[in-house]
Parts: structure tokens; sequence; C-alpha cells
């Protein structure tokens, strides 16, 4: 197997960060959709069958528009940033009920000196959050096993907002109040660029996504969807 991203990925999104302007990139265009897009989505294309192995319930969708590759364009509907380029890549695997309902998913982010690897659910809903919440009080052995797991942390570390404090309806002495002030459930695990180019990139993220199977699924049966 070939490498499905290069040093010229980075190089187009660098330059990018430098060009945000449509005439530039519309000059670019055949290097954005060689070395970024098309990359990209031959990438998810071969992540699918390693991810149904990790769970059948989680997406790789290699369409070009609407599938697990966000659009390169910036939504700037109501931002003051008038750019309109991301300068990163995205690619979402989202669970295969996202569309009805809150729930995990895993993410890969590609750009110029930042890469990483994400999972979890981020800004649920109040419903959703409080489902989690409640888990975590009722099973709380439950939750440190999956949080502590030593795969797990291997790779990941816990990040996302917090609340100040305990949020309303649950104990402020509880001895997970740190956990309980979570308004995101999610984890990363930073990556090195150079790894991204190797040939075996796809396996290796595939076992970083295996990693996160502790977390996902105790997600997954705290918003009552399946693993």
């Amino acid at each position: 197997m070939t490498a499905h991203f290069s040093d010229a990925t980075f190089e187009f999104l660098r330059e990018l960060g430098h060009n945000n302007n449509r005439d530039w990139f519309e000059a670019n265009r055949e290097r954005y959709e060689t070395h970024v897009r098309g990359a990209a989505l031959r990438f998810i294309m071969d992540f699918a069958p390693r991810l149904a192995r990790i769970s059948p319930h989680f997406r790789a969708d290699p369409r070009p528009v609407g599938g697990s590759l966000f659009r390169i364009h910036r939504d700037m509907r109501f931002a003051r940033d008038r750019r309109p380029y991301k300068t990163h890549l995205g690619i979402r695997f989202p669970h295969e009920l996202a569309r009805d309902v809150h729930a995990p998913g895993f993410y890969l982010h590609i750009a110029p000196g930042e890469v990483f690897a994400a999972c979890g659910i981020w800004h649920p809903d109040s419903a959703s959050l409080r489902r989690v919440r409640d888990a975590l009080v009722e099973d709380p052995d439950r939750w440190i096993a999956a949080r502590d797991d030593a795969g797990f942390r291997e790779w990941y570390g816990l990040d996302g907002d917090r609340l100040k404090r305990v949020p309303r309806g649950f104990d402020p002495a509880h001895p997970l109040a740190e956990d309980l002030k979570r308004k995101d459930f999610t984890a990363g695990a930073e990556l090195l660029p150079a790894a991204v180019t190797r040939a075996d990139f796809v396996d290796e993220y595939a076992e970083i996504c295996a990693a996160a199977s502790p977390l996902m699924r105790w997600l997954c049966d705290a918003l009552s969807v399946p693993f």
C-alpha cells in the first residue's frame, strides 16, 4: 500500500495559510484535488473495513460531498474572519445514529504542525449530557475502568470544556466531581506529522481508534446506542 498523504499535502495547506483567497485556491485546485481531497477520500475508503472491525456502528463514508470529509470552505455566515478556506484537513467517522441523536464519533485532524486523533462526544445537548453524567454516578467503577484503561491512556488524554462548579442536581462532594464538571466527553491523541505520510498510517490510525474502545463503548452504553 502506498501512503495516502504526503509532504505535498502539508505544503498545500501551509501555502493556503499564506494565500487564503479564491484566486490562489482556483489556480492551485489541481494540487488540492490530488494531494488533499483525493488523498483523504482514498484514506477514508481504505479505513472503512478497519473501522468495521472496531465497531460495525460507525461510518467511514468516502462520498466527496456529505461524507466523512469536512468541506474545505469555512462557514462565514456569522464569522468576523472572512478568510474563505480552512487551513486544515478534518475527517470524521460518526456513529450511524448521529443524525438522529447525539452520539460519539472518531475524528482525524491534519494541519501543518498539528496532527491529532480524537474521539468521544463534543458539545452534547443537555439531555444527552445528563444521561452521560447519570451513567457516571450510577456506576462510577465502570467509568473509572474506561477512563483509566491502560491501552486508552497510552494514546489519549481527556480534554474538552468544563464547568467551574459541579452541575445542579449532583453532589458537589462526589469523588468524581471533576468528571461531572465535563461539558465534553472527548479525548485527543497528538500525532507526529511524519506519521501521516507513512504507508502504514491507515493501520496505525486504526490501532489508535481501537485503543479508544473502552471510552467509546462506555459512551454508547450511557446514551443507549449500540457499539
